[in-house]
């Protein structure tokens, strides 16, 4: 069934419209303190039982009159990842093409939440245990 939206919502400006890089700075580093605190200094991939994840190309997420089915793919943690340290080996030259680097950024952090989403019967957060059912996470 095709998504509909009949009336978009409107913009209601506030002094809360102002995005500043160092609160988001701020922000970023209070939730990942709290994601090490809850699963360690490293994530193993190999041990989670996830992956692929659905996502939805930018321009298709913020155009509100048209039909998202159109941008709807496929997304890939471990792909998301690898780009990451890609990154990171780059030489400090190199020019970031931001709204690439940021959608695998998105894609990781993406995860932690996922991660960090309630079991089903009522367990307050928990991570996703592997077939094992061993904890996903080395801590280092």
């Amino acid at each position: 069934m095709p998504l509909c939206l009949c009336r978009v919502p409107t913009r209601v400006v506030d002094v809360t419209d102002v995005l500043r890089v160092q609160d988001l700075r701020r922000v970023c580093g209070k939730l990942l303190d709290v994601v090490e605190e809850q699963f360690g200094g490293e994530i193993d991939l190999e041990r989670i039982d996830v992956d692929f994840y659905w996502s939805i190309d930018l321009r298709s997420a913020f155009d509100l009159y048209g039909a998202p089915e159109a941008g709807i793919d496929l997304g890939q943690s471990s792909d998301d990842v690898a780009e990451l340290h890609a990154l990171l080996r780059r030489p400090a030259d190199d020019v970031l093409v931001l709204w690439h680097d940021l959608q695998h950024l998105a894609g990781v952090l993406r995860l932690l939440a996922y991660l960090d989403l309630p079991k089903p019967g009522g367990a307050e957060t928990s991570p996703q245990a592997g077939a094992s059912g061993d904890e996903p996470f080395a801590a280092t």
